[in-house]
């Protein structure tokens, strides 16, 4: 599917996306005209365009016109900065546990498995298709510690369509003996491969980039987060991601492992793994002087609600509003197995939430999301966290054309629409009570990678 070749095609009907603009606003287009080239690239974005004029602007012996119903609308497609594909036929499991005891008593043993290429097929295919159902247009991917297994996770990605970032991820002490790298080196050079394997199949990286996953800290040696650290320098397209002041227990933990820093974020910084390509996931506790760190290095903060306040022992809402204001890339994760949804609308909707008991918790100082700024993080945010803000997250002339088409009248549990409605208030319902029946169509790079019956 990543390779098929379409003709050249025309999108016309309402569209909603998000601006770059410092407010993040929405823009909301009743009447649009999207030209997208035959190789997925939007070169025409008309905004507002009468019934009658739709043909004088397409070439439609050269481009495939599609006109949306009255109850569709396109958006982008969801970019989901974090996400624990081994962990799908997981989710929902140990809710309410400490991290370090999940870890220990669902994780491992679940993630063990994928030693297993059998069973790595079987789960991933699920998984990818699972998550494109749900409008994931891009995911960032950590895997096992298993190359092969990571190897098919990337295969899977590119057969699939799916805009992936694929890591094979690095443990070398801090976890079971089924389940930890056979020593430093063989963790380096399993990096190694995973990163020529993706570079292999996808040379152009039209869709897919290996991502360096020290999981945390607290499962790598010093040596592999130097060897890590060495790899990033050497490889300044690669994108890194870990998990960052995620717990109370996590971060006690890491001061344990590593004395002589202070913080997390001198400890990454430290090891060259700090740079604006680092995804990191959770960023629940952060003094002053991390908040000044992050936003010196350009860091990209992967904000999981649902894990959050659900799974892994903070149990508490992080400080979004601050990030924002500070001018600190923020896009949301779904976490998958560490939560009870791998949903993007269920994460759209419960940073929602978080962030207002956030404004609660601080005495009205950090104002809760509105549904504009969490939609921007589920979409061009995320984009920005992935340094893929060039390529994806709206629809600006020049960017590859991730989308998905909405049906608001497909069977479901969304709120009904009346006639009175307008665009703006379908819109929010859809993201407040919409689910993936509502979901009809998925492109990623213009190609249909999902479509169910319209």
């Amino acid at each position: 599917m990543g390779s098929h070749q379409v003709k050249a095609q025309a999108f016309y009907g309402a569209v909603i996306h998000s601006l770059s603009t410092p407010g993040h606003d929405l823009e909301i287009l009743p009447s649009a005209l999207l030209i997208v080239e035959s190789q997925g690239v939007v070169t025409s974005f008309h905004k507002d365009v009468k019934p009658g004029e739709v043909e004088s602007l397409v070439d439609t012996t050269a481009t495939t016109l599609h006109r949306l119903s009255p109850s569709q609308f396109l958006i982008p497609g969801f970019i989901d900065t974090h996400n624990h594909a081994p962990q799908w036929a997981q989710r929902g499991l140990g809710q309410g546990q400490h991290i370090l005891d999940w870890l220990s008593a669902i994780t491992f043993p679940n993630e063990g498995r994928f030693r297993d290429p059998s069973h790595a097929q079987r789960i991933y295919s699920s998984a990818i298709d699972g998550f494109l159902r749900q409008g994931i247009t891009t995911a960032s991917y950590y895997g096992s510690i298993h190359p092969e297994a990571t190897n098919i996770l990337a295969d899977l990605c590119l057969a699939k369509g799916q805009r992936a970032f694929v890591g094979k991820c690095n443990m070398t002490r801090n976890s079971p003996d089924y389940y930890r790298d056979a020593s430093i080196e063989q963790s380096l050079q399993d990096t190694e491969s995973c990163i020529a394997h993706i570079r292999k199949i996808d040379p152009e990286g039209k869709l897919l980039k290996h991502v360096l996953t020290p999981r945390f800290a607290i499962s790598c040696d010093a040596e592999c987060l130097a060897g890590l650290g060495q790899i990033a320098a050497k490889n300044p397209d690669l994108p890194i991601q870990t998990h960052f002041n995620e717990a109370e227990q996590e971060i006690t933990a890491t001061r344990e492992f590593f004395p002589q820093f202070s913080s997390e974020a001198d400890l990454y910084a430290h090891y060259g793994l700090l740079t604006k390509r680092s995804i990191l996931a959770h960023c629940c506790y952060m003094t002053p002087y991390e908040f000044d760190r992050l936003k010196e290095l350009q860091c990209g903060v992967a904000h999981c609600p649902i894990s959050n306040m659900t799974v892994g022992g903070g149990f508490m809402a992080a400080p979004i509003r601050e990030f924002l204001n500070r001018g600190i890339k923020v896009g949301l994760g779904t976490d998958s197995g560490g939560g009870f949804s791998s949903s993007m609308l269920d994460a759209i909707r419960q940073a929602m939430i978080a962030s207002h008991a956030r404004e609660v918790e601080s005495k009205g100082r950090d104002k809760g999301l509105k549904i504009a700024e969490v939609f921007y993080l589920a979409t061009l945010g995320g984009a920005e966290v992935c340094c893929l803000e060039g390529k994806v997250g709206n629809f600006e002339v020049g960017k590859e054309f991730d989308a998905l088409v909405v049906d608001w009248e497909r069977d479901g549990v969304m709120t009904m629409v009346e006639e009175e409605d307008g665009l703006g208030t379908v819109f929010e319902k859809f993201v407040m009570t919409g689910d993936d029946r509502n979901i009809v169509r998925v492109f990623v790079k213009g190609r249909v990678v999902r479509e169910v019956g319209i």
